[in-house]
């Protein structure tokens, strides 16, 4: 395989309706919506697209046929727990990562950065890398840019990302500040070892930080645009800022990136958010979000978040949502659900984790379809009227604890 085998063409029509930058609607047409196509060695994947995530090269409680039959194109691994458990060498060995865990298209893998980061007092961190102790065994391990860098070629993954440094939310302008230029210096050596590595047929995305200042913002998206990466990132996002903030800044990046590149806003995975960063010119997404909360018995619906395990819920023959294609909504009521919830069997979280990606990923073809004909506000408009986002206060607090949990 060489570097041909992966690229990115827009195939979004030449006039496409697009809010206007300067009103409360959204963003101008240099980071309007846009449908395309990303070719990889392991298969094509249309945008705006969602990935759903495979952290230890699995999909919570789903095989890798559920999760294609749901709609999902290209899964994102997590290369911190791989190298750890079972070891990349072990992987690369199986086949790659495909050949591993039995799936038949595209896989990114992220760096392994946020996941030594969260290691909070188990780690330290300087300009060379991050130093940690596994959460597994206690053994210490270094991870440098070079390191990330060769851990992803080994897991043999179609898209491999920068190693960066993470922020927590609330941290000050001097923090912020440092963490970007240490990024700036970790993608220029990321860049450097992929070159020189021959492992062209794998693309190596760079990642913009900056938090919501959007002076950092606006420098790091220029720094990161001028090295030729095969695609890019916006980090640092989903943290716990408000969602004016995340979409101001997404906006803003969208617009300062190569247009003929693939751009993906990291860790994002709410409906809404996935309408509104779209909008604003994201063509990839990755989250937990809807796997986790399914888990948790919250299944999306057109109307908004719902808690199957209510008691409501409970003689309602009725599948969740009426017009769902999901293999769950097809053949399962929602008071089946309910019971399942409540006695806690495992079928629930299975059968909730189906119904969550299958609307997500139906959203983004739907998405898809309405740019390339091109009636996307129209869609967005009716996307806001009938959804009903989870409030924003609790949503905040829950995102403060989970991130608190993980040493953010």
């Amino acid at each position: 395989m060489t570097a041909n085998d992966f690229s990115f063409d827009v195939i979004t029509p030449s006039e496409i309706p697009a809010p206007d930058a300067d009103s409360d609607n959204g963003p101008s047409q240099s980071n309007a919506p846009r449908a395309g196509e990303l070719r990889t060695p392991h298969g094509l994947m249309l945008t705006p697209a969602f990935m759903p995530v495979a952290t230890q090269a699995s999909v919570k409680g789903l095989a890798p046929e559920e999760v294609r039959a749901a709609g999902a194109q290209m899964v994102l691994s997590n290369a911190y727990h791989l190298y750890l458990r079972p070891g990349v060498d072990t992987v690369d060995r199986m086949g790659g990562i495909q050949h591993f865990m039995g799936w038949e298209g595209p896989v990114l893998t992220d760096s392994g950065g946020f996941q030594a980061f969260s290691m909070g007092a188990l780690r330290r961190m300087d300009d060379n890398g991050i130093l940690f102790r596994s959460h597994i065994d206690g053994s210490e391990h270094f991870l440098s840019p070079e390191v990330a860098t060769h851990n992803q070629h080994q897991i043999g993954a179609d898209v491999i990302m920068c190693l960066d440094q993470c922020i927590s939310f609330g941290a000050t302008r001097n923090e912020v500040t440092a963490a970007m230029e240490r990024t700036h210096r970790w993608a220029e050596q990321c860049y450097q070892h992929h070159a020189a590595s021959g492992k062209g047929s794998q693309a190596l995305f760079g990642i913009v930080q900056g938090g919501t200042f959007e002076d950092l913002r606006d420098a790091s998206a220029r720094f990161i645009a001028d090295i030729q990466f095969q695609g890019y990132a916006i980090g640092g996002l989903a943290v716990g800022e408000s969602k004016a903030d995340m979409y101001q800044t997404t906006g803003q990046v969208t617009a300062l990136l190569p247009q003929d590149k693939p751009r993906y806003l990291m860790g994002v995975g709410s409906p809404e958010d996935l309408v509104e960063c779209v909008a604003r010119g994201v063509d990839m997404f990755d989250c937990v979000l809807p796997t986790r909360v399914a888990r948790n018995g919250a299944l999306f619906t057109s109307l908004g978040r719902v808690d199957i395990t209510k008691a409501r819920y409970l003689e309602q023959r009725d599948p969740v949502e009426n017009d769902c294609d999901c293999y769950t909504c097809r053949n399962y009521t929602a008071g089946y659900l309910c019971h399942l919830f409540r006695a806690k069997e495992m079928l629930g979280a299975r059968l909730a984790s189906i119904h969550n990606l299958r609307f997500v990923l139906r959203l983004m073809a739907e998405m898809r379809i309405a740019i390339v004909e091109e009636r996307f506000e129209e869609f967005r408009r009716g996307f806001h009227e009938s959804y009903v986002p989870t409030d924003e206060a609790a949503r905040q607090e829950q995102k403060t604890k989970w991130l608190k949990a993980r040493g953010g």
